[in-house]
């Protein structure tokens, strides 16, 4: 039972929520898509929990390649969900809104797209972000954008 009073288990889904959920899922992509083509990624912080998230990521997923993500084998399949759910249990209470549906670019090199992007929750659109910003992989895309900007001044 959520502190709404909600039982998530058999809770059925409301056509008008998720419509609702995708258009706040649609306006945090966008807004952080601007974000990484306007500001240097690797200097970036999305979040006063950010030293904490990559340390946990990165012990719990060190070999996940951030730079282009599989949905299935990633975040979708059996053992995927068991992991994630375990790693996001901790931040439950720390994280604000970790659970909102928040889209994630499976390569980081390209801009959202209807073939580039899937829902996760936030503290795992976190995770993932931070580790890119960190480790270089938002770089491509914040470059290419000043080059483009450049040319066309």
């Amino acid at each position: 039972m959520s502190a709404y009073g909600i039982d998530g288990e058999t809770a059925e889904n409301h056509p008008d929520i998720e419509k609702q959920w995708a258009v706040v899922a649609f306006h945090h992509a966008e807004t952080y898509g601007n974000l990484i083509k306007n500001f240097n990624p690797q200097k970036l912080r999305l979040t006063k929990e950010e030293d904490t998230l990559y340390a946990a990521f990165r012990a719990s997923f060190p070999k996940l390649n951030v730079q282009v993500l599989n949905e299935y084998t990633d975040f979708k399949c059996d053992e995927a969900k068991a992991a994630w759910r375990a790693w996001i249990k901790p931040f439950e209470t720390t994280v604000p809104d970790f659970n909102f549906a928040t889209m994630l670019r499976i390569r980081a090199n390209e801009d959202y797209s209807g073939d580039n992007a899937f829902l996760v929750t936030r503290v795992q659109f976190y995770a993932i972000e931070i580790a890119r910003n960190r480790e270089g992989a938002n770089q491509p895309m914040w470059k290419d954008y000043h080059q483009e900007e450049a040319a066309s001044r």
